[in-house]
């Protein structure tokens, strides 16, 4: 056993770095540790969560920044801590981004439930005692007062709509719908409107495509929805376009009611 969840806060994720939202945190957190980059993590959304470590470790917090305190004192973010048996860990709200990540040294366990209260956590077994000493840059946690900017190609079925769904899609402002989750952003603004489409658009889909993270999705309300890494295997609803790799880890830190900026 290495850590027992107090109160695991709104919603508590063990996750492998593939499943994470925001990738880019939780890769800075593991190299900190030296853990090796296939190691889980935790992504803890908006704060709450209380452990109490059973096993001496040592760990490190990015993604999302608020106060953060070990046995009771503030808790540096991007840098790698010592933790001893008995300490306590707890995350307060997040104020910048909203999934704070946590790594410890050996790595976490990944479990396909939330984790609940009384629940304990596994870590891996560590590749030395020392804790590395190279320099990596930290990440901020976007402001939820200025709008996410992401960058966007065309999709698979960008062909289909007319040049002012594109312009609109790009240059149009978007707001963050509270309906968004980690399987993905739903944005909302002025609808695109389909009387521009071809008739391939307006036609169904025969079957299920597949579906890859990043896909912005046009549905029939003309809301876009970016999928995240949560997503399912496949849509019916037409890929318009695709938000750029190094850009999706932003997204994953955007707040309900943030503005989100497509650039294309």
């Amino acid at each position: 056993m290495g850590a027992v969840a107090v109160d695991p806060g709104p919603l508590t994720l063990a996750l492998a770095p593939e499943q994470v939202l925001d990738r880019a945190s939780l890769h800075l957190a593991n190299a900190l540790l030296g853990n090796p980059e296939s190691a889980g993590g935790l992504e803890i959304l908006l704060g709450g969560l209380r452990l109490r470590f059973v096993t001496a470790s040592a760990l490190a917090v990015t993604g999302a920044e608020g106060l953060v305190k070990l046995n009771g004192s503030e808790l540096p973010f991007n840098k790698a801590v010592r933790v001893s048996p008995g300490a306590v860990l707890e995350f307060g709200p997040a104020l910048f981004g909203i999934r704070y990540y946590l790594a410890v040294q050996g790595g976490i366990d990944p479990r396909s439930e939330p984790l609940r209260a009384g629940g304990t956590l596994t870590f891996g077994r560590s590749h030395g005692h020392n804790i590395p000493v190279e320099n990596h840059a930290a990440r901020r946690a976007p402001d939820p007062e200025r709008p996410v900017v992401a960058r966007v190609e065309r999709g698979p079925q960008a062909h289909n709509y007319d040049v002012g769904t594109w312009l609109r899609l790009t240059s149009e402002p978007w707001v963050l719908s509270p309906e968004s989750d980690r399987v993905g952003a739903r944005l909302v603004g002025r609808p695109l409107e389909l009387a521009g489409a071809t008739e391939p658009a307006r036609t169904p889909a025969p079957q299920p495509q597949p579906l890859l993270s990043g896909s912005v999705l046009l549905p029939p309300s003309g809301f876009p929805v970016i999928a995240l890494a949560g997503h399912r295997a496949t849509s019916g609803s037409p890929v318009i376009a695709v938000v750029r790799d190094e850009d999706l880890d932003l997204l994953g830190q955007a707040r309900p009611g943030q503005m989100v900026h497509l650039l294309g």
